[in-house]
């Protein structure tokens, strides 16, 4: 049995938090795991960010409404699951996700969630797991199935590497650079090919 594990933001949607940075006009707010490899440092930061700013969930799912998936994430979403399971693993949290997991076609998603105080500041974020792409991987190996991964950004090699098959996808030339053992595309047909010759 196999099963299909995708990062989502950089993968089939846009980087949501480069989004939020252009809209809110904070551009330090355009810092990914691509460029910080420590989520909780980069996400303690974020927060850190936002209250400076008075800024808080309302804003960002704001601009989350307004965006839509990559030209082509959800016709190579379909056409994937047709021939294998696939599950998103994010490490960006219910409540940013949800209204683009409608747009995919709802693929099943595994991420976290959001500590959110009332007046909806963001005062802190709760972890699925530790390691959690890595661990998901390695618990679905547990149960049965060999996995296959993909994504763009330093937080996607455990799962990558830990996986039967792995490619990166439009990551950056540093990321290349350091990892030319793992296979790069640039295009959802080079990566589905790539995918269905693993499977």
């Amino acid at each position: 049995m196999n099963i299909v594990c995708l990062d989502m933001e950089g993968v089939l949607v846009p980087e949501i938090w480069i989004a939020f940075a252009e809209e809110s006009g904070i551009p330090e707010l355009k810092r990914t795991t691509r460029d910080e490899p420590d989520y909780d440092k980069l996400m303690q930061w974020r927060i850190g960010v936002l209250k400076e700013h008075g800024l808080g969930i309302k804003e960002i799912q704001e601009t989350i409404s307004r965006i839509d998936p990559l030209p082509g994430a959800k016709e190579f979403m379909d056409k994937l699951r047709e021939i294998t399971q696939v599950v998103v693993l994010s490490d960006t949290f219910d409540q940013f996700a949800m209204p683009l997991m409608e747009k995919l076609g709802y693929p099943m998603l595994m991420c976290n969630t959001l500590e959110i105080a009332d007046d909806g500041e963001i005062t802190g974020f709760r972890m699925r797991i530790d390691d959690s792409k890595k661990s998901t991987v390695k618990g679905l190996q547990a149960i049965g199935f060999d996995t296959i991964a993909s994504g763009d950004s330093f937080n996607d090699l455990g799962m990558i590497q830990a996986s039967k098959a792995g490619f990166l996808f439009r990551t950056t030339d540093q990321i290349k650079a350091d990892y030319p053992d793992i296979q790069a595309f640039e295009e959802y047909d080079d990566l589905f090919e790539a995918i269905k010759a693993a499977l």
